[in-house]
């Protein structure tokens, strides 16, 4: 590849082309963790509020082979990963940020390398675009310095101009003037990560539906599968699958919406090169008993072990995925939680999160 482009070859990608060809107009969420509900979320207001929408990118299917069906007036709603924005020239009308956390880090150079992938939502858009930002996270919040009409959005910070939690409301503030936009008790799928995912959201389509269809969408929307997916309750215990947890912040985020519950952990998988330092003291503070199995296992258990705060929580290696979850079955007790939330990519043992998430629904069920 290098020596084509040497010689004058363009490299570009599906996404690219699509982008170029496209004559709607192209809503585009990246970021580490959340963006696939996020995705998921913009997609399902905007359907709501009566427009003919798009689904792909990252997840569903490629668009390309489709742009002579999409009409003017359609509104494209994208998942974009940083393999995907990597070697992008062309960003989204409306671009949507989550955050930007240590991922990839077996692929890409280094961090630099892909936080600044993820610019490319936004870094080419004209003067009429609109790109959301996380303002909790250094990195994001870092993007949207010098850049006119950034939205932030935030759960711990009050903001001027932007989307902010007061108490259980999201509230949006605009040139002085506040309104309340969603009580976050009325949103079905659960935590804090969740309460983020719908202010970015908002913020995306603000303009384009109301807030009743928002807040339509809160008490209606159930989750996309393999995010904290509920399985079963077999003997007390209840089962849930976060397969698309493939990195440490994902599973924190996922431990922390049981609140003060310990639950019980299955983790460990394909190594990203990620620490895993700080996620040790996560898993001391959240979870009850730890079942490791695949590559990174040996990585996570010295984490745990090692962390200033151990406080002789029990851990379990096992060899085998299926091995893994019938030890989670057999540990457990009545009124546990157990949750696959790996914290690691799966393509040590699996194709992909969902056949995890997939392979892991069926063993529970079938116990």
């Amino acid at each position: 590849m290098v020596e084509a482009k040497n010689n004058g070859a363009v490299i570009t990608s599906e996404m690219e082309l699509f982008f170029e060809v496209c004559p709607a107009k192209i809503i585009a969420v990246t970021g580490s963790d959340g963006k696939t509900t996020t995705t998921s979320l913009i997609y399902d207001m905007l359907k709501r509020a009566g427009y003919t929408c798009h689904l792909g990118g990252n997840i569903g299917h490629p668009l390309l082979a489709e742009t002579e069906n999409i009409m003017p007036d359609d509104i494209v709603v994208v998942e974009l990963s940083s393999f995907q924005l990597h070697t992008m020239k062309r960003s989204a009308d409306i671009a949507v940020v989550t955050n930007v956390t240590p991922n990839h880090l077996d692929w890409h150079t280094d961090f630099d390398e892909y936080a600044n992938s993820k610019k490319a939502v936004f870094a080419y858009q004209s003067e009429n675009g609109k790109v959301v930002l996380n303002y909790e996270n250094d990195v994001t919040r870092g993007f949207g310095e010098g850049l006119d009409g950034a939205v932030y959005f935030s759960s711990k910070t009050e903001l001027d101009n932007g989307y902010s939690l007061r108490e259980n409301m999201i509230v949006r503030s605009k040139d002085g003037v506040e309104e309340d936009v969603l009580d976050i008790n009325t949103i079905y799928i659960p935590g804090m990560h969740n309460v983020e995912n719908y202010m970015a959201a908002s913020a995306a389509v603000e303009g384009l539906v109301s807030d009743e269809v928002i807040r339509e969408t809160a008490v209606e929307f159930k989750g996309v599968p393999h995010r904290i997916e509920f399985v079963r309750e077999l003997d007390g215990v209840k089962y849930y699958n976060d397969s698309i947890a493939s990195s440490p912040a994902r599973t924190t985020a996922g431990l922390v919406s049981f609140g003060e519950k310990k639950v019980i952990l299955i983790a460990g998988g394909y190594d990203k090169k990620i620490p895993f330092d700080d996620f040790g003291k996560v898993v001391n503070n959240h979870v009850k008993k730890l079942v490791l199995v695949g590559l990174t296992s040996e990585k996570i258990k010295n984490a745990v072990l090692n962390a200033d705060n151990y406080n002789g929580l029990p851990v379990y290696v096992c060899s085998e995925f299926e091995e893994a979850v019938n030890k989670a079955r057999e540990i457990a007790e009545s009124d546990d939680v157990v949750i696959l939330s790996p914290a690691c990519a799966s393509f040590d043992l699996f194709k992909n999160f969902e056949v995890r998430g997939d392979t892991f629904k069926n063993i529970v069920k079938n116990f």
